[in-house]
């Protein structure tokens, strides 16, 4: 597996806005091979800014590069630079290959 995170510095008073954007938006991931999952976390509120983090899961790093240069990609990205600034600089890309995953055990019954 393999997890892309872009973080952002949202401008404080713009984070309702900021998840409108992200709420509202088509992302077209469903069409694109390999996608297993989207997050867009909430992270603490510093003075000027609160921490945003875009976080994909993907099946390998492989389809994760795969999306970057696909149609899906261009059209989910189209428009991306037209509204209002909402974050202080450009996001800050991060790219995860999973080494380990541990999940829930089943409750005993």
């Amino acid at each position: 597996m393999f997890i892309a995170m872009n973080r952002f510095q949202v401008i404080r008073g713009e984070e309702e806005a900021f998840e409108a954007v992200w709420k509202t938006r088509e992302s077209y991931l469903d069409e694109v091979p390999g996608f297993v999952e989207f997050h867009l976390l909430r992270g603490p509120e510093a003075e000027d800014h609160t921490l945003f983090a875009s976080h994909t899961v993907w099946r390998s790093k492989a389809d994760f590069e795969a999306w970057t240069t696909s149609e899906a990609f261009r059209k989910a990205h189209a428009g991306a630079g037209d509204r209002k600034p909402l974050y202080i600089g450009p996001p800050r890309f991060e790219g995860f290959e999973v080494i380990q995953t541990v999940g829930a055990s089943a409750p005993a019954g």
